[in-house]
């Protein structure tokens, strides 16, 4: 049953890599943009609710057949609201009532019918495989055949075999091999603190769940070779991030040129690159991860699980020996700079990591002296987020935590999935945040990162319906009702600020990608960019491939997004 599963979902996916989806017309027209929701679908019993917006005469919608117009649902709207975040006035379509497979759209009359969505199991499943597949996209050193990429076929980029030292890593001499890796994000640098991070949250998924995606799932080169392709391509970039460690146990920072290359193909982008830097972040981060490494690939490859483990303990070493290290970019550098000054929240998921891999008395020591934060704050991202990735170790490991740490962790994780809960039910789009900074769209799924472990903690399905809802605002029921995730839904980002989107001649962006949402900070207004006059924060996104602010991707975006549809696809059937 899973492999016929399996292969109707490549089938749909790779139906909508080729373009080939039926273009989006309902029994009586064109679909209606007022009308905002999940555009993938809904799972049949839970919760299925859609925006609409904008002043509308009528008091209530019919569900009907996209095929042939059948009317077979139907209930009243909502009061209108008006929301300042979106500019809006609102009304609230619920049909969360009806739970029959198909495929279908909303009508309001006089105002038209929405996009084409389904109800169905394993509803999520596509974008599931598609966000992992993203990654493949992004691989670094290696030609992209077309039998696994597609039309997004590519020549090879970035060999990276004879790296020059830059004087901030603290090197006079030679030069790093320091092949393979993803790009980070719409650039072409790599950076081991933004490979770490992400790294984490896709561990998690393999922990937690380690069959939600088996050897063939994704084809890539490696499909067939006997072990998860979830595995295979976390590998790619565990191997390069390997390279990036010193002789002494430190982490280098990064791997770039000295400033972004133009919007070019990976083999155009020649500039002299560069192993940057040095510093605690990006080494505690390492640490955790490769702890985590050295579990997750235990049964495929014991030797290589060894290896993670012996470079974790001596990354956490060197950061104990160098504890306040911040990295800074030197003058001559203007690559992403990812810096921190406050390392308490790496230092507490490394010893974490590090105490569940090994039982040594000293990480649970570290432990027992932090001071816990629960609280997830829009713009935690890479600096403070990852202390939560050390709880939710700590809660899958319980064996050798103190039960009075273990009931701290517990109670703090439910009460701040509680809070996120409560502020997700008080906005127009069920959304758990209310500041839209950079990467605001990884900010919704962060939370829903804890939302789901809270429903691990305790399944009251509030929790799970308030990850399913994240997701809707992620893939379509949004202020500016695009699906983010492109190549998924009717609606997605056709000019990412990527480069390979940019630079490669097809008129789609490279699919499985993640936009990284509204940003009401418009840091690249002055860059070419045109946002809409006195835009609301909640619509200060735009598809524009110079809109870096908005429309660029990102690892540490893509990593909980992929967490969270791996989780629904697991717990919702």
């Amino acid at each position: 049953m899973r492999n016929t599963i399996t292969a109707l979902i490549l089938v749909i996916t790779v139906l909508f890599f080729l373009g080939c989806k039926e273009q989006t017309r309902g029994s009586e027209g064109v679909v209606s943009e007022q009308i905002r929701l999940n555009q993938i679908g809904y799972y049949p019993i839970f919760i299925k609710k859609a925006v609409v917006v904008g002043v509308v005469e009528a008091t209530e919608f019919e569900l009907i057949e996209a095929k042939s117009g059948k009317n077979v649902f139907s209930a009243d709207l909502s009061e209108a609201r008006k929301w300042e975040l979106s500019g809006e006035e609102v009304r609230i379509a619920d049909f969360t009532d009806f739970n029959e497979e198909g495929t279908y759209q909303l009508a309001i009359a006089g105002i038209g019918q929405s996009y084409p969505f389904e109800i169905g199991k394993h509803i999520l499943q596509a974008p599931f495989l598609g966000s992992v597949k993203g990654l493949y996209y992004q691989r670094a050193s290696m030609a992209l055949d077309e039998k696994f990429a597609g039309k997004w076929h590519r020549a090879a980029g970035h060999p990276d075999d004879s790296v020059s030292f830059h004087p901030s890593s603290g090197r006079t001499d030679g030069f790093l091999v320091s092949p393979k890796g993803w790009y980070d994000a719409g650039d072409y640098g790599k950076y081991v603190l933004n490979a770490s991070f992400p790294l984490g949250q896709f561990y998690t998924l393999y922990e937690e769940y380690p069959e939600a995606i088996i050897d063939g799932d994704l084809n890539i080169p490696e499909s067939g070779n006997g072990r998860s392709d979830y595995l295979d391509e976390l590998k790619y970039e565990m191997d390069w991030v390997l390279t990036m460690q010193d002789e002494d146990g430190g982490m280098f920072h990064k791997l770039t040129t000295k400033g972004f290359e133009g919007m070019v193909m990976p083999d155009k982008a020649v500039s002299t690159r560069y192993v940057i830097g040095k510093g605690t972040g990006s080494t505690l981060d390492f640490a955790a991860m490769a702890a985590q490494a050295y579990r997750v690939f235990q049964t495929s490859d014991q030797d290589y699980a060894n290896t993670c483990l012996v470079a974790s303990r001596k990354a956490y070493q060197w950061a104990k020996d160098n504890p306040d290290v911040a990295f800074k970019n030197p003058e001559d550098i203007s690559t992403g700079e990812y810096g921190d000054d406050d390392f308490s929240d790496e230092f507490f998921w490394a010893a974490s990591e590090l105490f569940v891999s090994t039982g040594d008395q000293q990480y649970l020591d570290h432990l027992k002296e932090e001071q816990l934060d629960f609280e997830m704050k829009p713009g935690d991202g890479w600096r403070r987020y990852m202390r939560f990735l050390g709880m939710f170790s700590l809660l899958r490991n319980p064996e050798n935590v103190p039960d009075e740490l273990l009931q701290k962790i517990r109670s703090g994780i439910l009460a701040s999935a509680d809070d996120l809960v409560s502020k997700a039910l008080e906005q127009e789009y069920f959304q758990p945040i209310d500041d839209f900074q950079w990467g605001s769209n990884s900010d919704v799924l962060n939370a829903a990162m804890i939302m789901a472990h809270a429903y691990r903690i305790n399944p009251d399905k509030k929790y799970l319906f308030g990850a399913q809802q994240a997701v809707d605002y992620i893939l379509g029921n949004n202020a500016v009702g695009y699906s983010f995730l492109s190549g998924f839904g009717d609606k997605t980002p056709m000019f990412l600020h990527h480069r390979p989107s940019a630079a490669d001649g097809i008129e789609e962006s490279v699919p499985g990608l993640l936009s990284g949402g509204p940003n009401s900070r418009l840091q690249d207004a002055s860059n070419g960019v045109v946002y809409p006059e006195n835009v609301a924060p909640m619509k200060a996104w735009v598809d524009q491939e110079p809109s870096y602010a908005s429309n660029e991707i990102c690892l540490n975006w893509n990593a909980p997004l992929t967490y969270v549809l791996g989780f629904l696809e697991q717990e919702s059937n």
